[in-house]
């Protein structure tokens, strides 16, 4: 499988990438390298291969579950360097 120039804008226009136009055919070239890359690992043979749940094998601590005293936003809130009716005030970054 390769892919053309407007497969390689179609991707760069979904993943918000500026590509130049005089690094479309460079960008082009480095894709199909992947897509054979990726095309070499399906002749690899897994027959015998366990899947993978993690690729570490320690096992996690736990901490027990401890009941604390709740309803103690107006300490929390002390902290914040703005607040507004019971909540932390911040910069909007959604328009």
């Amino acid at each position: 499988m390769a892919v053309d120039n407007d497969t390689v804008r179609r991707i760069a226009f979904l993943a918000r990438l500026k590509v130049e136009p005089e690094k479309l055919e460079d960008t082009k070239s480095e894709f199909n390298k992947i897509l054979e890359w990726v095309e070499e690992l399906g002749e690899v043979n897994t027959d015998n291969v366990e899947p993978l749940v993690s690729v570490n094998n320690e096992a996690l601590s736990l901490r027990a579950d401890e009941v604390s005293e709740g309803h103690i936003s107006q300490e929390i809130l002390k902290n914040a360097p703005a607040q507004e009716f019971g909540y932390f005030v911040v910069p909007k970054v959604v328009e």
